[in-house]
């Protein structure tokens, strides 16, 4: 069984003070005037309810900024006419501190998992997972918009995290995950977790949820083929708010910028709804009309993604419905899917 230590709301802070002091720790706090949720960096001065006390609701952005950032330099190089090393590029050479992100909810630590599978040998990604504990928190309260049980989810779940912080019936327990979880915790101990050996319980396969079991039955031409996409896609407006807010979405240009006789080559966050997405230099594009983006990106999501991996790239955090402009529901894209 997994090693859960007792401490009380005390333990528990005292815990998160001084881990702050060694690394650079982030966790949810709402907007004293907006009222929105963002995931902040914790200063000296913590805020000791939003810690105890988790704000409802998701917060405004996921936490793959945090594994993917927005942007990222991935390479360095000289334009210099002088230098026999110009245009040779070469790693950033930044030193990594390890982060801590506290708080998190099953949906978005899940999130990492999933992105865990295309990016299994991408070393910007793994690199920036290797240097991250995830802290999760199970959902006290659930919103209109998440549907996290029906992709396979649970308000409850802990896929994804390195330690859990639970409510038990006389306080608080914090529960070692991994093994990335209980060696943070030997390096960081936690009242009485000093000296403690943690047993880590082995993951079984899960078994996969309905929607991506019916979806790998799903003839791939007649999905591709529905009546119902010109309908969804006439009210999009190719924004590409969906894609940003999603966990899950992982897409990217890679641009080089130069200044001076110095460049960097850099990865970017992009969406495959926007038109240039897919624009070949030839000038032909294979996805050029509005309705071929949309449906693209519902057909990554819950046909193409779980053929390829098993589970759908959903976490059921209900940011695109909460925020999409035109009210375009993810969960009544699924629903007409799932009647093909």
């Amino acid at each position: 069984m997994p090693m859960k230590i007792r401490i009380n709301d005390h333990q528990l802070i005292q815990w998160i003070q001084g881990v702050v002091t060694k690394f650079q720790v982030f966790y949810p706090l709402q907007d004293a005037n907006s009222g929105v949720v963002h995931i902040q960096k914790a200063t000296d001065s913590l805020n000791a309810d939003a810690i105890l006390k988790p704000v409802s609701g998701v917060p405004k952005t996921s936490i793959k900024t945090f594994f993917m950032p927005q942007p990222e330099v991935i390479a360095r190089f000289s334009i210099a006419a002088q230098d026999a090393e110009a245009f040779v590029l070469k790693e950033p050479g930044t030193a990594l501190q390890t982060q801590v992100l506290l708080n998190i909810r099953p949906c978005d630590a899940r999130s990492v998992a999933l992105n865990s599978m295309p990016y299994a040998e991408d070393p910007y990604f793994q690199k920036m997972l290797k240097r991250t504990v995830i802290i999760g928190r199970p959902c006290d309260e659930t919103c209109s918009t998440c549907f996290c049980e029906l992709v396979g989810g649970s308000p409850h779940g802990t896929e994804g995290m390195d330690l859990v912080i639970l409510k038990t019936e006389d306080g608080l327990a914090l529960e070692v995950l991994t093994q990335k979880g209980a060696d943070f915790l030997k390096q960081n101990p936690c009242a009485e977790s000093a000296g403690l050996q943690p047993t880590l319980q082995q993951q079984g396969g899960q078994e996969l949820p309905i929607v991506a079991r019916e979806m790998q039955k799903k003839d791939l031409l007649a999905l591709y083929n529905a009546s119902f996409w010109p309908q969804i896609a006439e009210a999009c407006i190719n924004c590409g708010a969906c894609t940003f807010l999603c966990p899950t979405c992982y897409c990217f240009d890679i641009q080089d910028e130069v200044a001076g006789t110095k460049g960097v080559r850099l990865r970017y966050w992009d969406s495959c709804m926007f038109p240039l997405f897919t624009l070949h230099a030839s000038g032909h594009n294979p996805r050029g009309q509005k309705v071929q983006r949309v449906r693209n990106r519902f057909m990554h999501k819950f046909k193409y993604f779980p053929d390829r991996f098993g589970p759908v790239s959903c976490v059921g955090c209900g940011r695109c419905v909460k925020d999409c402009p035109v009210n375009i529901d993810i969960r009544e894209v699924i629903s007409l899917m799932q009647a093909v």
